[in-house]
């Protein structure tokens, strides 16, 4: 079986430059481990808009990408209504070895 390594991703809400009005606040956050599972703090919400504006990014996030590679530089994601102007930060948190043939 094949092996592949994938970084274990955290977006938080680094700031809110504007109002919110989805009810996050700078801090919030969640992390998307296991390839594909997404955590939430217990009791906690993390906005679907948010949420949206910064999903296109994390596959390749959770991967190493060539040091001059705009992605691999980059890691703040805004989200899009601009009455909130929410900016959140992706960092990876870890590593993981995985069968490359257990993932779709």
């Amino acid at each position: 079986m094949a092996e592949m390594e994938l970084y274990d991703l955290r977006v938080t809400v680094e700031r809110i430059e504007g109002r919110s009005v989805c009810g996050l606040a700078v801090g919030d956050w969640f992390e998307l481990v296991n390839s594909a599972e997404l955590r939430i703090p217990a009791g906690k919400h993390f906005c679907v808009y948010a949420l949206q504006s910064v999903l296109p990014l994390l596959p390749a996030k959770q991967r190493r990408l060539p040091d001059a590679d705009w992605l691999e530089r980059d890691s703040l994601v805004c989200c899009p209504d601009p009455e909130e102007r929410v900016v959140m930060r992706i960092e990876r948190i870890g590593t993981r070895v995985l069968e490359a043939d257990d993932l779709t």
